[in-house]
Formats: C-alpha cells, sequence, structure tokens
C-alpha cells in the first residue's frame, strides 16, 4: 500500500531506490565510524592527551547532524527534497575540507560539525521520500530493507578507514569520504527524480514552522517515538564513542578491532533484516516493546557478570552480550523511527526534521555522558544500554496509562 494512488509508481525501481536511500543515509555511519581506528593517531598529531576527549570528534558530528536537520526539513517542503540534499552535500564537502586541513584540535571538531550540519540532509530527506511514497507496515518494511543495506556500511567502515590510513595517512580517510559523497551526489542527481510535486509545496514562512512544530510536538505518538528513538541512539552513540578504547585498549586487540566491530555490526544488520519480514506480521509496537525488554534483561545480566569478573567481562562474552544486545537495538532503530512519522502525512519534511533533530539533540549528551565514563571497564556501556531501554519502558507504559484513563475520564 502506498501513500499515492494505485496507478503511482515509485520514482526508481525499488531494488535501486531501496539502494540510494541506502548509501545516503550510510554515508552518515561511514563518516562517523571510518575515523574510530585513526582516533590515536589523530590525536597524536594534533596533541590530544587525553584519551576520552579524542571521543569528541564523533559527539560533534553528532551535534551538527542534530542541528542541521531543523533547517532542512522546511527546506525540503517548500523548494523540493532535491535542492536540500544538494545543499547538504555541498556543506559536507566543505566540512570534509576543513578537517583534511585542520592543523589544531578545534579546527578538526569545527570541520567535523560542519560535516554533520551537511549530512543532516542525508538523515532527514531520506525519511521525507519514503514516507512521500508508503505508509503503515509497508513503510517499516521499507526502511527495514534500508537499515539491513546501510548495516553493511558500519560493518566496514572501520576496515576501510584503517585501509585508507594506512595508504595514506588518517588525512586521507576525509579525502576518501569527501570522494563517495560526490558520487552520491551525482547518483541522486542524475536517477532520482522529485518527489515532492509542486502543488503540494509549503511555501516557507516562520509562522507556517512554527505552528506546523506546535501541531507536531503535541501529537503525542510523534513525540514519545521520538524520544524514545532519541535514548536508544544515546546508548549506540556511547558504545561507537567508547568502540576503540573498549576493543584497542581495554582488550588489547590491535588491528583486529575491525573484524569485532563488524561482527557486532552483522547482528544490527541481521535484525533489521528480520524486522522487514517480521512486522507485517506482528506490527511495529509489539516487536519494539520485546526489543526494549531484551536490551534491558541483556543488561541486567552483562551487570551481574561483569561484577562476577572484576567489572569487565572476557572478550567472548562481551561479544556475545554485544550481539545479542544489538540485535535487539536494530529491531528498535526502524521502527522507532516508523511510528514517529506514521502520524505525519504531508508535513513529512517538517516533520522528520523534528523527529530527527529532537532524538538526535537527545542522543549527543547521552551518547556523548556514556563515553566520557569510559573507566578500562564493560560497566558504563552496559548501564547505558540498560538505562536507555528501560526510561524508554517506562515512557511507553505511562503513555498507555494515559491512553486507558482518557476515556473513562471523558465520561
Amino acid at each position: 500500500m502506498t501513500a499515492a494512488s494505485s496507478s503511482a509508481k515509485p520514482p526508481l525501481p525499488f531494488g535501486e531506490f531501496i539502494a540510494l536511500i541506502s548509501m545516503m543515509s550510510a554515508l552518515g555511519a561511514l563518516s562517523t565510524d571510518a575515523i574510530i581506528p585513526a582516533l590515536p593517531h589523530l590525536g597524536a598529531a594534533l596533541g590530544v592527551t587525553d584519551a576520552n576527549q579524542r571521543q569528541l570528534t564523533i559527539s560533534t558530528f553528532f551535534l551538527g547532524l542534530a542541528f542541521g536537520q531543523l533547517f532542512y526539513g522546511p527546506l525540503a517542503d517548500s523548494r523540493g527534497r532535491k535542492p536540500a540534499i544538494f545543499l547538504g552535500l555541498g556543506i559536507f564537502l566543505l566540512g570534509g575540507l576543513l578537517s583534511y586541513f585542520a592543523q589544531d584540535f578545534q579546527v578538526l571538531l569545527l570541520g567535523r560539525a560542519v560535516q554533520g550540519l551537511g549530512l543532516a540532509a542525508t538523515r532527514t530527506i531520506p525519511m521525507a521520500l519514503v514516507r512521500d511514497q508508503f505508509v503503515g507496515n509497508r513503510m517499516a518494511q521499507v526502511m527495514s530493507f534500508t537499515q539491513t543495506v546501510f548495516i553493511l556500511v558500519p560493518m566496514l567502515a572501520p576496515s576501510y578507514g584503517q585501509l585508507v590510513m594506512n595508504i595514506g595517512g588518517w588525512r586521507s580517510i576525509f579525502l576518501s569520504l569527501m570522494v563517495v559523497g560526490m558520487a552520491v551526489l551525482v547518483w541522486f542527481a542524475v536517477r532520482q527524480p522529485e518527489t515532492l510535486t509542486p502543488e503540494k509545496r509549503t511555501p516557507f514562512h516562520w509562522s507556517t514552522l512554527t505552528h506546523t512544530l506546535k501541531v507536531l510536538l503535541k501529537q503525542p505518538q510523534v513525540m514519545l517515538y521520538t524520544v524514545m528513538a532519541g535514548l536508544i541512539s544515546g546508548a549506540f552513540m556511547g558504545y561507537l564513542n567508547s568502540a576503540q578504547q573498549l576493543y584497542q585498549d581495554l582488550y588489547k586487540l590491535g588491528t583486529n578491532f575491525s573484524l569485532y566491530f563488524a561482527l557486532v555490526a552483522l547482528s544490527l544488520g541481521a535484525a533489521s533484516l528480520l524486522n522487514s519480514q517480521l512486522v507485517m506480521r506482528l506490527g511495529m509496537q509489539r516487536i519494539s516493546q520485546s526489543a526494549l525488554w531484551g536490551v534491558l534483561l541483556l543488561a541486567i545480566g552483562g551487570l551481574g557478570a561483569s561484577w562476577l569478573t572484576g567489572g569487565t567481562l572476557p572478550l567472548w562474552g562481551f561479544i556475545v552480550y554485544l550481539m545479542c544486545s544489538f540485535f535487539g537495538v536494530g529491531l528498535l532503530f526502524g521502527n522507532l523511527n516508523a511510528l514517529a512519522m506514521q502520524p505525519l502525512g504531508r508535513n513529512a519534511g517538517v516533520g522528520a526534521s523534528v523527529v530527527g533533530a529532537v532524538s538526535s539533540l537527545l542522543s549527543v549528551p547521552i551518547g556523548t555522558v556514556i563515553g566520557l565514563s569510559y573507566n578500562h571497564t564493560t560497566i558504563p556501556l552496559m548501564l547505558g544500554l540498560g538505562s536507555m531501554a528501560g526510561l524508554c519502558l517506562l515512557l511507553s507504559w505511562l503513555k498507555r496509562t494515559v491512553d486507558t484513563q482518557v476515556p473513562s475520564s471523558a465520561s
């Protein structure tokens, strides 16, 4: 079932549309994960003495991503989806240049923030492109297919970054990211037609934007699942921030870090693939609730095992814990975003901006705190995953309680 009439066709063949949307979205993951192996090298080159401070190269990227999403949605609704993507990828290329030529850590952080600001377009607009054409469980299925392709990039990104760094040094990673960004830009410009026709566009006025934001903020389903997506994304960002230290400093894996990182990312991809099949039968809400309980119970078990082993699980136990937990996280990513987007209709552009910006603004401080709490044990990460899943369950329970009380009070 599509949002358009039965005679409407997707702008691209389904497979190519999935591949293009996935690569646009995956550019953000590539820009995040490819630099993880380079953190010790760029830190040493730019005079960063505190290992935890190197994590800010990831946090500032997500900060730019968060603020940028507030801008691209209104632009996409007023000018069309394609101009917003063109502008965003152009800003991303500028951020890549700043990062490549940075001679001190502050300039590098600025470049990373500009990169994130630009890639906010590829975070927001693909959701609107999907929402232009699909609704309901079908939309969740499309997002899950996209996630399945998209997850291959986080699996391979650290190995990609390691290879590029071995050839040309850590700065060459930023140069290669600009090449990939340009390739995506050309593919999108040549092959993807505009999905928002002129008669459906909303002229940009600050009053209209403010009114639309107020309407969206008053929709309980939109805000509940946006907040939940932010909490889960924050826990996952805590893992990304501390991954290099966990694998290379704590477990002494060296360059083998990329292999274990890919193994854990595989569980995310498997969950997304399975979700694309299950969501049509079980529904988004049921799957999300089950996944949250799984992440919470695994965290409790992992913390108990860590306490018995002096704060750090053996490597095999930690990998098993991560794979099981992130299988649950993989089930949550597509479903929570789809649940938040479901009521938005023609306001998909602004709605995608609100959903993306609020969830990202929540995830940045959460992920930064979890990452900076790294203390040479696995405990901070487990606490972060468990507490965020538990808070999501609490919010979901509170909403169900309010919903059941409203009819009785009205009567």
